[in-house]
């Protein structure tokens, strides 16, 4: 029987494409630089690909958040501050916040039958300035985000710290709910829980990283649990 769920946030709770295109728009603009087509698109692509180097341990936090605008502002062909790019993109992506569809049913659902957690990769100060907006931080136990804890998904000691701070916490009877493979779904099986892939966009499966349950609507998730 599950009893404890942990949950990511970024694209499985909130919309974080939705926020990262708005941001980066609204930085480049402060930052006079020329946008064409498909910027924010390819900043998306940049960014993504840093943190994918982040997990597999090639990079720090702190190369990633300066590589993905020096990459970007090397394809652009303009100099500018990648410290000044962080610094204003981190605030205006801090603002406001866009639901997954059926993230706020869920967790109404969710928080009186299960012990709740929030586990997340992103910056503290964002995640806790978008928790903050979208009102949510009141159905999690705890909230889990990477950079406060010492430690990335998917690493195991990243888990492991989670795990000591919960009390009476069974391996057996946890779950983790979200949409990356490489970081959710691989940062369960290092920490020896089950684990649920989101997958709205119906991805194909990768051989390397097995997962034990996988659902393209978060509607899908109530039931699946009542049946573990």
């Amino acid at each position: 029987m599950i009893q404890t769920v942990f949950l990511d946030l970024d694209d499985t709770l909130l919309d974080f494409h939705q926020a990262e295109a708005v941001a980066i728009r609204r930085t480049l603009r402060e930052l006079d630089v020329e946008q064409t087509d498909g910027v924010a698109a390819r900043y998306s692509e940049i960014n993504a690909a840093q943190w994918r180097l982040l997990e597999d341990g090639k990079l720090t936090r702190e190369q990633v958040l300066r590589r993905r605008f020096e990459l970007l502002f090397a394809e652009l062909g303009v100099e500018r501050s990648s410290e000044a790019a962080q610094a204003r993109y981190e605030r205006l992506l801090g603002m406001g916040h866009w639901f997954v569809p059926g993230a706020p049913e869920l967790l109404e659902a969710l928080a009186p039958r299960y012990a709740l957690y929030l586990v997340s990769n992103g910056t503290a100060t964002v995640q806790e300035s978008r928790l903050a907006s979208a009102g949510i931080a009141p159905y999690f136990r705890e909230i889990f985000i990477s950079q406060r804890l010492g430690a990335d998904k998917p690493q195991a000691a990243f888990f492991d710290r989670c795990f000591a701070r919960i009390p009476d916490f069974s391996r057996d009877a946890a779950i983790i709910v979200g949409d990356s493979l490489t970081s959710d779904m691989r940062g369960g099986i290092n920490a020896g829980i089950q684990t649920c892939w989101f997958n709205p966009r119906r991805l194909p499966r990768r051989a390397d990283i097995p997962v034990d349950h996988e659902i393209a609507a978060l509607s899908e998730l109530p039931p699946l649990l009542q049946r573990l």
